[in-house]
């Protein structure tokens, strides 16, 4: 059981992170962290994010919402860089933003939006000024 949980987990985790994420993490596991990156894999990963009832779209666009309403600034980017592999916009994603501005407030809001705008300009092509 616990494996066909981690195969879950894994695969739903390199799907919506990205294969070079996942693969860096793995590769980056020490004996101290490595039980605790398998946990992440199969509870959060095989447990969690394989339910049905919502779709990963809207899986990430939570995850995004509730990373900025904390103030997790690390794990936001990460999630941020991975949004095209679940199909989630940059249109929504300011949505999100704003719904995290009126009910989280103004400054972890736009603690996002710099974190946003950094991995948009780093994600972009030469000249491309679309997310400006």
């Amino acid at each position: 059981m616990a494996d066909d949980r981690y195969r879950r987990g894994m695969k739903i985790r390199r799907d919506v992170l990205g294969e070079e994420h996942v693969d860096r993490a793995e590769a980056s596991q020490t004996a101290l962290d490595a039980d605790f990156q398998r946990w992440i894999t199969e509870a959060v990963w095989g447990d969690v994010w394989s339910r049905g009832t919502l779709d990963r779209r809207t899986r990430h666009m939570l995850t995004i919402a509730m990373l900025a309403a904390l103030g997790r600034g690390s794990e936001l980017e990460m999630h941020l860089r991975a949004l095209s592999n679940t199909g989630v916009t940059a249109e929504e994603l300011k949505e999100v933003l704003l719904q995290v501005a009126v009910y989280a407030g103004v400054p972890v809001a736009n603690q996002a939006f710099s974190i946003a705008k950094a991995v948009y300009a780093d994600q972009r092509p030469s000249g491309d000024e679309t997310h400006e």
